[in-house]
């Protein structure tokens, strides 16, 4: 059962990046909420930054004792293993997760008749997800599958629990002019040495704050076309406004040419060829996320609940921050330690839309002045904490959708 509430806040704050908003259900159902302002030391301490070409990644660690390890597998995980397949909504059928036979000794009596789902075809926006696995699935915003009839990005953050039954996958397209199936399921996004990868900030950025297919397309067009040139293709212009000399519409095909490819693993070097030993440092340090400068802006902020899923998820947000930084833009001073934690710190205030699968996960997105927050958290049993949040800084005014715009 999924359930959405628009709550006016005042006085809501940050504390790092953790919230002063208590959201509950009263008995009978009512939804409480408590807001008000933030005292004490922040929940998150920034710490000395990794500097990577334009970007500047700013360790973040919990003031507070960490938590202990989580039970959740990750997309990539899930599908290279086989226990999580995702198709297009039409094949839902085929998707139906086996159950186990149960002996029955008692009296005879004749089998139901099977009670099939309606069909319904393929839709650009909705994917269908079943995760046969013992574990709950982590899906992350922007997170790229690759098939079907169209390459597609994670619309927003969830989780999906363990041995479910099909659900539905609210996803928007990053390969328009392509409606032919390519493969029966999808797979995460690769052909390239340095594995998988995730659409950058400003890809997620349209796709969570806008949740409009048309604003996600034309991002996809600008970034891919702006790749090209900073990757030394001809700036001319084929269809759907991307370079003739990549020759596709897909980002992720984009992002697997290989002149892209050396490109952004060029702006990543200082990090991922020293990948082990950061890693080892983010471990030492507790680290659960990073804050994120380019070219001297501080654009985003991606936090997990523990190391190690900052270390699962560590090359493919690491790339997508390096495809960000091949973007055209001005140059700013570099941003401190405390320009950091003040991104973190800064008071919210203003809107709060939560919505979320009960006893399974809830979803907020806090929307204030010039940043927009997103925390997802686990309400499976033995969790009840925050998973991830994302938070970043909003680029011009955006056009808010209060009900996305898909197609079917």
């Amino acid at each position: 059962m999924n359930r959405m509430i628009s709550i006016g806040l005042s006085g809501l704050a940050l504390i790092g990046a953790g919230f002063m908003a208590v959201t509950g259900l009263a008995p009978g159902g009512a939804i409480v909420t408590t807001c008000g302002a933030a005292e004490g030391p922040g929940e998150f301490r920034v710490l000395a930054p990794i500097e990577s070409g334009n970007l500047l990644l700013f360790p973040v660690v919990r003031s507070t004792k960490p938590l202990g390890s989580t039970p959740f597998l990750t997309l990539d995980e899930g599908i290279e293993s086989g226990k999580v397949e995702v198709t297009e909504a039409g094949n839902v059928r085929g998707l139906v997760r086996p159950r186990p036979s149960i002996p029955y000794d008692g009296p005879y009596r004749p089998a139901p008749t099977p009670q099939h789902q309606p069909y319904r075809g393929d839709q650009v926006n909705t994917l269908v997800l079943v995760n046969n696995s013992d574990k709950p699935l982590l899906l992350l915003a922007g997170e790229i599958v690759t098939g079907g009839k169209q390459d597609r990005i994670i619309a927003k953050d969830r989780i999906v629990p363990a041995s479910s039954d099909p659900v539905d996958l609210g996803v928007f397209c990053i390969e328009p002019g392509r409606w032919t199936e390519s493969s029966a399921t999808f797979g995460v996004s690769s052909g390239t040495s340095s594995g998988s990868f995730m659409v950058q900030p400003k890809v997620r950025e349209k796709a969570m704050v806008m949740k409009d297919q048309h604003e996600v397309w034309n991002s996809v067009n600008d970034s891919v076309s702006q790749m090209a040139v900073a990757a030394g293709a001809p700036a001319s212009s084929g269809a759907h406004g991307v370079p003739r000399t990549l020759n596709t519409t897909s980002y992720a095909r984009a992002m697997q040419d290989s002149n892209v490819s050396a490109k952004v693993n060029e702006a990543a070097a200082p990090v991922m060829k020293s990948r082990e030993q950061v890693l080892a440092q983010l471990r030492q340090q507790h680290a659960l996320g990073v804050v994120v400068a380019v070219r001297g802006e501080i654009v985003w902020a991606d936090i997990f609940a523990d190391t190690d899923l900052l270390a699962r998820y560590w090359t493919k947000l690491v790339r997508s921050y390096a495809a960000e930084s091949l973007l055209p833009g001005d140059a700013h001073a570099k941003p401190t330690i405390s320009d950091a934690q003040h991104f973190l710190d800064a008071p919210s205030g203003g809107t709060e839309t939560s919505e979320g699968s009960v006893g399974v996960y809830r979803s907020r997105e806090l929307r204030s002045g010039p940043t927009e927050t997103f925390v997802l958290e686990s309400l499976l049993p033995g969790t009840g904490y925050e998973v991830h949040i994302s938070k970043l800084m909003l680029r011009g005014e955006p056009r808010r959708t209060a009900v996305p715009e898909v197609y079917r």
